[in-house]
């Protein structure tokens, strides 16, 4: 499923969606053995072309259905790992129209059977900790590792 991405490296732009303190998160498969899924914001690779809040806005309308406001940049991440290599830009992002609901998107670059997003859920610090620490990702583990009170102003240390 990931060989579109292996033994390259990738710039990918995400968004961190908070509402009434719960992430918007997806779940992806492939990344982890025994289809154990690996919850992360919505985000992708950043096009060509296009500014980094541009490919957050259109990776989180791809991924969840929203259209969003891209705030403020919050954090960069670094992936290295055996085969997969990976620059993360993460901005907080805010919903436009709080009645629009979030439904579960695609990834254009794979095929209808092919899909990495497996479900898009709102998950609470709580639901996240109690998951194996590879399932959730490291700047969420990051998140969830301070003080509550620093959950919903996305300050990261």
């Amino acid at each position: 499923m990931l060989e579109a991405y292996v033994d390259r490296a990738r710039v990918r732009v995400c968004g961190l969606l908070v509402h009434q303190g719960a992430f918007l998160l997806t779940a992806h498969r492939g990344l982890l053995p025994e289809a154990q899924p690996f919850w992360s914001p919505p985000g992708g690779g950043w096009h060509f072309g296009e500014t980094l809040r541009e490919g957050v806005a259109r990776e989180f309308c791809e991924e969840t259905g929203l259209t969003v406001r891209v705030g403020r940049f919050l954090h960069l991440h670094e992936y290295h790992g055996d085969r997969l290599q990976a620059i993360e830009l993460f901005f907080e992002v805010l919903a436009t129209d709080a009645a629009e609901l979030p439904r579960l998107g695609h990834d254009p670059e794979h095929a209808p059977d092919r899909q990495l997003l497996t479900e898009l859920a709102w998950r609470t610090p709580r639901e996240l900790v109690r998951l194996p620490p590879q399932q959730v990702h490291p700047i969420l583990r990051d998140l969830i590792s301070t003080d509550d009170a620093y959950i919903p102003q996305l300050r990261l240390r």
